[in-house]
C-alpha cells in the first residue's frame, strides 16, 4: 500500500516545492484576483441589501460594458470572433474608426 502512495506524496511535495518559486508577477496576478474577488462579493452583498434586482442589473452593465470593448478594440476571445464578426457591420470599432479619421484628413488637405 504504501509504495502504491508513495509517488502521489513525491508528487505533492514537488509541486509544493515550486510554489517559493514562483515568479513575482505570478503572485502580483493571484493577489489581484484574490483582492477583485473580495470586492466583488462584497458589492454584490451589499447591492443585494438594496434591491433584489441591484447585482444583476449591474452584474449585466458590466457584462455589456466589457463586451462593447471586446468589439471596440476587436480583443474579444476566439470563440466570440463569430458573433462579433457579425456586429461589427452595426457597431464602431477602432480601425474602422481610424480609416474614417484618416479619410478626414485627406479629404481637407
Amino acid at each position: 500500500m504504501t509504495a502504491l502512495l508513495a509517488p502521489i506524496v513525491a508528487a505533492q511535495t514537488a509541486i509544493s516545492n515550486k510554489f517559493p518559486y514562483l515568479p513575482k508577477p505570478m503572485w502580483i496576478n493571484i493577489a489581484i484576483v484574490v483582492i477583485a474577488l473580495v470586492i466583488v462579493v462584497r458589492l454584490w452583498r451589499s447591492l443585494r441589501a438594496v434591491n433584489d434586482y441591484a447585482p444583476w442589473f449591474v452584474a449585466a452593465l458590466a457584462g455589456s460594458m466589457i463586451f462593447f470593448y471586446w468589439v471596440y478594440e476587436r480583443t474579444e476571445p476566439r470563440f466570440l470572433t463569430p458573433v462579433v464578426d457579425q456586429l461589427v457591420n452595426f457597431l464602431p470599432t477602432k480601425p474602422k474608426h481610424e480609416r474614417d479619421l484618416e479619410k478626414l484628413r485627406r479629404s481637407r488637405d
